[in-house]
């Protein structure tokens, strides 16, 4: 299957089942924040899912290639990804398995329904005030820095989303644990299990996975931490195992 490009854009190979996705660099293109997030989510067969914040729609069409979830949403306020991320799911053929849903993370459960979904996903923006401000673009901004929702909303929103003992994965920024999990414990949202990522060996985590259950009991697994490369420009094996990219044969980008 063929798709019109529109100025700007480009089209990806994301490495899984054939699958390609949307994209436009002046915009905002996913990282491999979201790549590690759907290798951390664990999705039982069958299972409803829904991605706050989805952008392109990387999460679910990656999580479609690499799960049996029944069914897969993303819901996107920008237009314009929303369009990118539409015409990305039926490139691929997965009309029947994925939704882009345009609205606001604020307004989901109104939107999409309260206790509707076994998964909640999240790649939510990072940044607070001023912090990492440099003179991006709206878009960019809007993806990266808590302008349009706060991480609040993200807790509220996905535990008013998920059925009871329903999941919620997220992937954030370390300095910012004691926050998160403040915030999710209020929204009943218990911290279960959590992996730190490193850059490398030995310098300090900058991404942190973390899985909630709705409802669940006061019990945190922390998993051995995830090492991103072992030396400039060569993935460590393990990321290889998560991303799978037929392309990268020397294990280099």
């Amino acid at each position: 299957m063929t798709t019109d490009l529109k100025d700007g854009e480009r089209l990806d190979d994301l490495g899984r089942k054939g699958y390609r996705i949307i994209q436009n660099p002046s915009a905002f293109c996913f990282g491999i924040d979201a790549v590690l997030l759907t290798g951390f989510a664990k999705i039982k067969e069958g299972a409803e899912v829904v991605d706050l914040g989805t952008g392109t729609g990387i999460i679910p069409i990656l999580l479609e290639a690499k799960t049996d979830a029944a069914h897969l949403t993303g819901l996107e306020i920008q237009e314009e990804s929303v369009d990118m991320a539409r015409r990305s799911v039926s490139l691929n053929g997965l009309d029947e398995k994925i939704s882009i849903v345009m609205g606001d993370i604020k307004e989901a459960s109104a939107l999409l329904g309260r206790s509707a979904f076994d998964v909640v996903t999240c790649n939510p923006p990072y940044m607070i005030g001023n912090h990492g401000l440099t003179g991006e673009n709206d878009k960019k901004i809007i993806a990266r820095h808590e302008v349009l929702c706060s991480f609040e909303d993200v807790a509220r929103e996905a535990s008013a989303l998920l059925k009871p003992g329903g999941i919620f994965y997220l992937v954030h920024r370390p300095f910012r644990l004691v926050e998160l999990f403040g915030t999710m414990t209020k929204y009943k949202l218990e911290p279960k299990r959590m992996k730190l990522v490193h850059p490398f060996v030995d310098k300090e985590p900058n991404m942190v996975l973390i899985e909630a259950k709705k409802g669940g009991n006061a019990r945190i697994a922390v998993e051995s931490p995830l090492i991103v490369y072992k030396e400039p420009g060569v993935y460590t094996d393990e990321i290889y195992d998560i991303y799978k990219p037929a392309q990268y044969d020397d294990r280099k980008r």
